[in-house]
């Protein structure tokens, strides 16, 4: 079993910890706090949305330095967030990356409905609009399957990133995933 994998069943384990109310909280004492003083060694990127529902630390029970999150309104990921994603993965040598939508995202459903938003709110839309149009084109009428495709999506445009996302996913040193967050359940569902 590759590290990916690994880091992977234990994010899973974790949210399963999270779900039933059981959680461990690693990694939040003060000894251990001082000790990320000297270094950060993450051992997953999470890109998600910046809902205050969504922590992606409390979701995977995970603690300080174990991930390494990127969070933006509807997942939008643009040359600052994809630059993140190359420093975690060429510098910490981080082998996962993990895209997590979630149930009722208020920028995708503000790209769904439309509206005039304001410069700043637009290319949040326009990042989320490929999805919409998708969904429409295959008759997909939830906003839930739009979190989906745009979740996907993201993952799709990542892998192909380059020059050092696509290479780390070509030779396999590096693997992108894509989830989907219940809100109500705290489930997460690997798409």
């Amino acid at each position: 079993m590759n590290a990916a994998k690994r880091i992977l069943d234990d994010l899973l384990a974790g949210n399963q910890r999270f779900v039933s109310g059981t959680q461990h909280h690693p990694h939040c004492d003060v000894d251990y706090r001082k000790e990320l003083g000297k270094g950060q060694n993450p051992r997953a990127v999470v890109i998600t949305c910046s809902d205050s529902r969504t922590p992606p630390e409390i979701i995977f029970d995970q603690g300080l330095g174990d991930l390494f999150v990127i969070r933006t309104a509807g997942l939008c990921v643009d040359h600052i967030a994809i630059g993140s994603i190359e420093y975690a993965v060429e510098h910490l040598k981080v082998p996962l990356i993990v895209v997590m939508g979630h149930e009722s995202c208020g920028a995708v459903n503000a790209a769904i409905t439309g509206g005039a938003p304001t410069v700043h709110l637009e290319s949040i839309i326009k990042f989320i609009t490929p999805a919409v149009q998708k969904a429409q084109k295959e008759g997909l009428d939830k906003p839930e399957d739009v979190v989906r495709l745009n979740t996907a999506n993201i993952v799709a445009h990542l892998k192909e990133t380059e020059p050092i996302l696509s290479n780390k996913v070509q030779d396999a040193t590096v693997s992108i995933v894509g989830c989907h967050y219940n809100l109500e359940s705290g489930v997460v569902e690997l798409l």
